[in-house]
């Protein structure tokens, strides 16, 4: 694609987004940036991460006239802005999730604009608690766990016709879809709808499904993020907890290697209309990434586990990379890379513990963190 040609990225202000912004640039994209600076994510000011060679257009993906303008002069579009986490304005998930892309499509078919890709930007969070493998009764996609179970302690995801510890299975990307959480059902509502409407218009279209993605620049003020969670409490002294007994796993993959495969899947006309998982390939407890963060922050303090959990989250997660792979992308940086770019970013905002605090008392008030 020539160069001259106007990338948008919607959310691009953000943890993601401006790591993409920055990559786009590098290649030579004129790029431009759609984003309201909306809390929880921001705290409605410019965050000083955000590229100065991007154009910048405040705006609301809710709203039709803004994408129309940001739409001006655009050949390609990432949509990465979102509405994230678990909170109970629910109708928030469909407005900025689901509302969003159909204002996307609409405005591109309304105008016939010439657009040459969308690349939507969806989570892991579709497949909700995912799939596992009972010995007795084989392949089986998991509910929630239900809360009796959790208060019980038992954490560990069981076949619902015997109760039997089911051993879980790596995600594809044709799998069954069983979202848990209001942000995992709009992502879902949301990539059939790119894919439906691309397909019928002639928008060459990709969904891509990051795992939990760790580097700099994640949000101090959100609910999720491990990594987040665990590098603040680390930096301030305090213990390093996690949910449940820390054993459940999921793969940590890396900003910069989410970003190369952003790049590949634009540049690959073998992508279109294709949804690709996008991990590390490795699966690592919480635990052993407290452990991790632990070491790396020498902190003092003694990873626990506190017995509390999150509703609706899922036990476990892992990805299959390899329908991504055969285009040639590679997961090209370790956990250790990770933590390393966190802890040197997070030292330079003192008030992320402040923020840590105010988010756990959140949680804790609204009754989405229990015991």
């Amino acid at each position: 694609m020539k160069r001259k040609e106007i990338v948008l990225v919607t959310g691009g202000a953000g943890f993601v987004g401006s790591h993409l912004v920055d990559a786009l640039i590098r290649e030579g994209y004129k790029t431009r940036i759609l984003d309201n600076l909306s809390p929880p994510t921001h705290d409605r000011h410019m965050p000083d991460w955000v590229n100065k060679k991007a154009e910048f257009v405040k705006g609301d993906v809710r709203k039709k006239k803004d994408w129309v303008n940001a739409l001006s002069g655009v050949s390609i579009v990432f949509h990465l802005a979102a509405y994230m986490d678990y909170h109970f304005d629910f109708s928030r998930y469909a407005d900025t999730n689901v509302r969003s892309t159909t204002l996307l499509y609409e405005a591109a078919v309304q105008a016939k604009l010439p657009l040459k890709k969308i690349v939507f930007a969806s989570s892991q969070s579709v497949y909700g608690e995912g799939k596992y493998f009972c010995k007795k009764h084989g392949i089986f996609y998991a509910g929630p766990r239900p809360e009796s179970q959790l208060k019980r302690h038992e954490w560990d995801v069981r076949c619902p016709k015997d109760h039997a510890i089911a051993k879980l299975l790596p995600e594809l990307e044709a799998d069954e879809l069983h979202p848990q959480i209001p942000y995992g059902i709009t992502k879902a509502a949301s990539e059939k709808l790119c894919l439906t409407l691309g397909k019928t218009y002639n928008i060459p279209t990709v969904v891509v499904r990051p795992s939990i993605i760790q580097g700099s620049r994640q949000s101090i003020r959100s609910f999720s993020g491990a990594l987040k969670d665990f590098c603040i409490k680390a930096l301030a002294g305090t213990p390093i907890m996690m949910y449940e007994d820390g054993a459940g796993v999921r793969d940590f993959v890396n900003v910069h290697d989410v970003i190369d495969a952003y790049l590949l899947v634009l540049k690959n006309k073998r992508a279109d209309y294709e949804i690709f998982n996008v991990g590390s390939g490795k699966n690592t407890s919480l635990m052993k990434l407290a452990k991790m963060v632990f070491a790396i922050a020498k902190s003092q303090s003694t990873p626990t586990a506190t017995g509390e959990f999150r509703i609706n989250s899922p036990r476990s997660s892992k990805m299959n990379i390899s329908k991504l792979k055969k285009l040639g992308w590679r997961p090209r940086r370790t956990l250790n890379d990770s933590i390393k770019e966190y802890v040197a970013w997070v030292k330079g905002y003192p008030e992320a513990t402040k923020a840590w605090k105010k988010t756990y008392e959140k949680m804790i008030r609204s009754d989405i963190l229990r015991k």
